[in-house]
């Protein structure tokens, strides 16, 4: 017997109230829909470094359903991106995107993982305080995730000219997220404290462990970010969100290609 099309069963999905009223729904397309676009087509001088399309994540290897190193964004998210981007550069800055659009077959991917104990082997870089069995109970992994509604992205700001930064090759050895930046994965960005998906207090963004120094630079994205319609994650510095997303409750599900 032939299963349904996952694609299907994904449109489907809905959570109700006790009024039986839906509060949000999950929309499946095959491919991207005309209401997202290719950021890097839009801003053709914004830097990737599309964590979940290679293995330097916390989970290891390629997420499922990042199929091509591209950042999608709905357009109105993406309008704002430029205009962010237009403001850095003239102070001879740059963005650089780890995470944009993500879809839901990902999150599913990420909690199926946060979901098998004895995969532990990013845990030196990625989770280091945390046990792993914690990071579904205090919601640093979740089933759903507002990037599957196309208007949020992970980002940092990168000095001009950006220098080149190492590449993680999978056996490399890991060293603590929160560490010195000399003493963590060497990043090309301004110094936020911690390396990007770092689970820890200190990536909170008001969180001043790190410094002043370190402060200064999360509260230069987060203010031009603020500036430009985002809003940002209090406990992860490198997130944020268009305000007047296109999408609130809908979490799309087709492939980054």
């Amino acid at each position: 017997m032939k299963h349904a099309p996952r694609i299907m069963l994904l449109c489907s999905l809905m959570l109700f109230t006790s009024q039986s009223l839906p509060v949000m729904y999950c929309h499946a397309e095959s491919r991207m829909p005309d209401s997202f676009e290719d950021v890097k087509a839009r801003i053709p001088s914004i830097l990737l470094d599309m964590r979940y399309y290679g293995p330097h994540n916390f989970i290891g290897e390629r997420i499922e359903g990042y199929n091509a190193p591209k950042c999608l964004l709905t357009k109105q998210a993406a309008a704002a991106l430029a205009r962010v981007q237009k403001e850095l550069e003239a102070q001879s800055l740059s963005l650089k995107v780890y995470d944009c659009y993500r879809p839901q077959r990902a999150v599913d991917h990420f909690v199926r993982w946060a979901q098998d104990m004895n995969d532990t082997k990013t845990k030196k870089e990625f989770y280091p305080t945390i046990k792993k069995r914690d990071l579904l109970r205090k919601a640093y992994i979740g089933a759903r995730s507002g990037h599957s509604r196309g208007s949020s992205v992970d980002l940092t700001i990168v000095p001009l000219p950006a220098s080149e930064e190492p590449t993680y090759q999978p056996g490399d050895a890991l060293y603590e997220c929160y560490l010195p930046a000399g003493k963590r994965f060497q990043d090309n960005s301004l110094d936020m404290g911690t390396g990007f998906d770092c689970f820890h207090e200190r990536s909170h963004t008001t969180n001043r462990k790190p410094g002043e120094k370190h402060m200064r630079n999360r509260l230069l994205l987060k203010n031009i970010m603020e500036k430009h319609g985002f809003k940002g994650y209090a406990r992860e510095w490198w997130h944020y969100t268009l305000r007047r997303e296109p999408f609130p409750k809908t979490y799309f599900d087709f492939a980054v290609e």
